[in-house]
């Protein structure tokens, strides 16, 4: 069977090649015949080859991109094309030059903003992670609590005074950076101490704020406690923890109890960050002990304890060191392009606002001098296509005139098959038609309708636009309701009518001057 339909298949080909064959000799006796009316006989072979020359040049050139994905070999020359889909874009060799290329990218956004203030901000972070990024110091911040001992045990790991030490609970109101030196280690290592956190009032808010903004930028936190966790204390370690930062959790004062509890108390400790931070990282020490009477004589003051945490700091520095800065850095760049990216959608989302409402009144006008006959025509073609080319533009995606009309005509087709064509106009003529004259309301409610849908359709757009042109997992008719639904909230909605009475309205009103003046409804009196 297989083989008798292969046979019938040859045989057609055959006659459609025969056919074809056939065609064209008789169309080159044909341009034959035709030449020789014109010609003289010894030019008509050289034109008419020219002419077929020139014919077939022309299909081949047609037929061309059709023909070669059927050449051998052409996969792989696609593939290997500089910039084609097949080449696969390069893959950063370190977290440094990811975080480089993060830079570069912000560059390229922040061009796109023009918010001054927020902008030049954004600006100056970038400067600081290029600088850092260029020095790559490591950076190791305190954080706790200010009763903890933070600025004493800085001071015992420096074996030098620094800050104030024994004032009162929030003494470190801003944060201070001193040089670490470690034996064996050729980066610069700075420690920052922040101000205390979980204090109470608003300048107590103020300066743990200030003490988070330093810890998202650390290689390396140390947070000191000086007993066991309080539930406050664990939020703030996950909360750090959630950063991705690494973590050594100092258990301060142990010079206070005795062996046992303080191995009862590192016991416990490890207990409850199990997951957040490794058991070698809970260190103790005893940053500042307190000094022993001795009997007629001055008291003894014990030197501070704080070799294990230094033999810890200098282990985890020398093995992991490299990659905390780099995890670091690269954090930091993919934080600071989110919150550039934010800034550019923000300003977009202004941008096609401005468009929406632009329209919106650019209808209203229209429809004000010439009414349309039935505002159903309105519902197929809510958005004017070229509303929806300047709205994919402010997005920076660019759509053609027909791709733009058929966007529009399907938000349209969705407002007045879900019914909210009438809907609008239904809520909009009971709002318009209380203290306006008959022979007005019809033709500012089509007006005020087609301003008030192009609207809600401008803003279903915006909506597809933010989606990279996804309508979502609900479809184009969530997202028509759902902006429906917001706009016809009372605040929004009052709003919109008191723009539409001005805008419309009015005009309106004074094109007509034989319409009777807007009554007003008396104000009450005051007593």
């Amino acid at each position: 069977m297989k083989h008798r339909t292969r046979l019938w298949i040859a045989v057609a080909a055959s006659l459609l090649a025969l056919l074809v064959v056939g065609l064209v000799l008789q169309a080159f006796n044909q341009l034959i015949w035709q030449l020789s009316a014109v010609l003289p006989y010894g030019l008509v072979g050289p034109v008419a080859l020219l002419l077929v020359l020139a014919v077939a040049a022309l299909l081949a050139q047609l037929a061309w991109p059709w023909l070669q994905p059927f050449l051998p070999g052409h996969g792989r020359r696609r593939a290997g094309q500089p910039g084609g889909k097949g080449q696969a874009a390069a893959v950063p060799s370190s977290r440094r030059e990811a975080a480089a290329r993060n830079l570069e990218a912000i560059d390229q956004t922040l061009e796109r903003v023009r918010e001054g203030i927020a902008r030049e901000a954004l600006a100056e972070e970038r400067r600081h992670m290029a600088s850092e990024l260029e020095r790559g110091d490591l950076v190791i911040v305190v954080f706790g609590t200010g009763s903890a001992g933070k600025t004493s045990l800085i001071r015992a790991l420096l074996r030098e005074l620094v800050g104030q030490v024994g004032a009162p609970m929030g003494s470190t109101s801003e944060t201070e950076r001193y040089r670490l030196r470690l034996r064996g280690l050729q980066r610069a290592v700075w420690l920052v101490d922040t101000p205390g956190i979980l204090e109470a009032g608003a300048s107590g808010l103020e300066r743990e704020q200030l003490a988070r903004r330093q810890a998202s930028r650390a290689d390396l936190l140390l947070l000191v406690v000086d007993g066991d966790l309080r539930a406050s204390e664990l939020e703030v370690l996950q909360g750090l923890a959630a950063m991705g930062k690494r973590l050594l959790l100092v258990l301060n004062k142990c010079d206070l109890r005795g062996e046992q509890e303080e191995q009862r108390l590192l016991t416990l400790l490890r207990g409850r960050v199990q997951g957040l931070v490794g058991a070698e990282d809970v260190v103790p020490a005893s940053a500042a002990p307190q000094s022993v009477p001795m009997p007629g004589g001055r008291p003894l003051q014990p030197e501070p304890e704080v070799e294990p945490l230094l033999r810890r700091l200098a282990a985890v520095l020398h093995a992991d060191g490299e990659e905390l800065i780099a995890d670091n850095l690269l954090m930091q760049c993919r934080h600071l392009s989110e919150a550039s990216r934010a800034l550019l959608a923000s300003q977009r989302r202004q941008d096609a606002e401005a468009i929406v409402e632009r329209y919106g009144w650019i209808g209203a006008g229209v429809v004000a001098v010439t009414p349309l006959p039935g505002l159903d025509l309105l519902g197929a073609a809510a958005v004017n296509a070229q509303m929806v080319i300047e709205l994919g533009r402010s997005f920076g995606v660019s759509l053609s005139r027909e791709a733009a009309q058929a966007l529009a005509i399907s938000v349209g087709r969705t407002l007045a098959a879900l019914g909210l064509v009438k809907g609008g106009v239904g809520l909009l003529s009971a709002a318009l038609s209380v203290n306006l004259p008959a022979l007005l309301v019809s033709r500012a409610v089509q007006a005020v309708s087609a301003a008030w849908l192009t609207r809600v359709a401008g803003a279903s757009f915006i909506t597809y636009f933010e989606r990279d042109q996804d309508w979502g997992d609900g479809g184009i008719q969530e997202v028509v309701q759902r902006h429906y639904d917001l706009n016809r909230r009372d605040g929004i909605l009052q709003r919109f009518l008191q723009e539409a009475l001005s805008r419309v309205v009015e005009p309106l009103r004074r094109r007509d001057p034989q319409l009777p003046p807007q009554l007003r409804r008396p104000r009450p009196e005051r007593n």
